[in-house]
């Protein structure tokens, strides 16, 4: 493609050489740098790209982007150079025209908060399969286009890379791309000119604050808000308490939910919310008033879960999505590691999460007791090469809220299982938790399986959606499903 093509909607000062000149790639990353591809110097907290440009003009670069004028004196005259005001968001201008504006051929939509993002888009990619759309899908997991996986390094990715999954997505014909926006994706431009059909602000607390992420809560909550400012019509959680500081200076029609009780202004609101404890299956009930009155069940449990399916209701109404097609996708759902419901038996429980840190441990541990278990079995690890505080503080909260821990390996890495385990067990004196040890992950789950009563949740922490273990070096194969199912058929469940 032409540079001056790639640079049609870039706002640039052409320092030398032609704007005619045959581009085959844009490179930021100056170890992929080969003959014929433009150059971009990103600057970031860590490094500088302008270092890198003799490298650029050794490995043959027919263009170099610069945000500085007087680098291109280091520069060869054969050599075209652009001069920018912001390297990021150029990459991303350049980006979406050297892919064709892929965004502009999908209905994009866009969640930012700090909490069940994840979750929400896998419930919006639910519902809009069930209406018979095809879906891609990116974030914290990673991506996907339908079925197929994708990888990526961040849960936003680079603007080149989010370009290019939406091109291969427009190709392999999606209609609806959903992907978490997050507030380091906002800030450091990698959504960068992008207009988002929806975007969704879920709930904020503090999070991602420190010296390589946000300076302060406000700094977290302003990068939030840009989502905002580049969406056309914005949904957001009206109950949350920074709801006016998210969407201050908004240039989006604005709608929004709500699940408080009482009189509220807005346009979908749930009411008589209650919980679902079918043979072992949880999950939340709800009616809804507004632009959809409906009774509506979803099979994740806990309150939160109220919120998600709000989010996926109204976004999927406002996309022309039927009441009877949301219904449906919403019951279906189930998200892979996150408080995901594995069925074993009408008796007890089974559940993967991927809490692995005292806050999100506390969180489902709270969830899932309001669902009144007969006992609570908390099976987890710790991570090996990791904070020992983490570890202490996994095993005070699960003795305080847990009838039973089963100490195991979840990615040991370079440490001893049995190191690992003695720091958590330091926490559980604590509280003066009841536990086990059982080294190997599957043994552990037979003996939680084995030893289940009626009425019991059986919670595994840790692995969530990861399909290894991490030990001495080496990630071996190991998938919580494939475990259990492998225990259920061994014990003839």
């Amino acid at each position: 493609m032409k540079l001056s093509e790639i640079c049609k909607e870039t706002a640039y000062t052409c320092l030398q050489g032609s704007m005619d000149v045959e581009i085959t790639d844009i490179i930021y990353d100056s170890r992929k740098l080969e003959p014929q591809t433009m150059f971009v110097c990103m600057v970031g907290a860590v490094t500088d790209g302008h270092k890198y440009i003799p490298d650029a003009i050794k490995k043959g670069a027919a263009a170099i982007v610069v945000e500085r004028a007087g680098e291109a004196e280091q520069i060869p005259d054969s050599i075209t150079v652009l001069q920018v005001a912001s390297a990021r968001q150029a990459l991303a201008q350049m980006s979406a025209a050297f892919f064709s504006y892929p965004a502009r051929e999908l209905v994009t939509i866009g969640l930012t908060g700090t909490k069940g993002k994840t979750t929400t888009t896998y419930m919006i990619k639910s519902v809009l399969e069930e209406a018979g759309k095809k879906v891609g899908l990116i974030g914290t997991i990673g991506a996907l286009i339908g079925d197929k996986p994708l990888p990526t390094k961040n849960t936003t990715p680079e603007s080149y890379e989010l370009h290019k999954m939406f091109r291969a997505m427009a190709d392999e014909g999606c209609e609806y791309v959903v992907m978490e926006v997050a507030s380091q994706g906002l800030k450091l431009d990698r959504v960068y000119g992008i207009e988002f059909d929806y975007g969704i602000f879920t709930n904020l607390s503090p999070d991602h604050i420190g010296p390589a992420e946000h300076a302060s809560f406000e700094e977290y909550m302003e990068c939030k808000s840009m989502l905002f400012r580049q969406c056309k019509v914005g949904i957001a959680n009206i109950d949350d308490e920074h709801f006016k500081g998210v969407l201050q200076n908004h240039t989006c029609e604005l709608k929004t939910f709500s699940a408080q009780d009482g009189d509220v202004d807005a346009d979908l609101v749930a009411g008589a919310i209650g919980f679902l404890d079918e043979e072992g299956k949880l999950g939340m009930h709800f009616t809804t008033t507004g632009c959809m009155n409906v009774y509506a069940k979803v099979y994740i449990p806990g309150r939160f879960s109220v919120y998600n399916s709000l989010v996926t209701m109204l976004t999927c109404h406002l996309a022309g999505i039927s009441d009877e097609d949301i219904l449906r996708g919403l019951a279906k759902v189930q998200v892979k590691g996150r408080v995901e419901m594995v069925p074993v038996s009408k008796d007890f429980t089974v559940i993967i999460d991927y809490a692995h840190n005292e806050v999100s441990t506390r969180s489902v541990l709270t969830t899932l007791k309001e669902y009144h278990p007969k006992r609570l079995i908390c099976l987890y690890g710790g991570g090996g090469n990791r904070s020992k505080l983490r570890r202490y503080d996994m095993g005070e909260v699960t003795g305080e809220m847990a009838d039973l821990c089963v100490l195991t390996c979840d990615n040991p890495r370079d440490e001893e299982i049995a190191d690992i385990n003695n720091d958590i067990k330091i926490g559980l004196a604590k509280s003066n938790g009841k536990y086990i040890e059982i080294d190997d992950r599957k043994e552990a789950i037979r003996y939680c399986i084995e030893h289940a009563k009626k009425g019991d949740m059986i919670v595994l922490l840790g692995k969530g959606h990861e399909n290894y273990q991490e030990i001495k070096g080496v990630k071996y194969h190991f998938d919580e499903r494939e475990a259990i199912a492998e225990v259920k058929q061994e014990l003839g469940l």
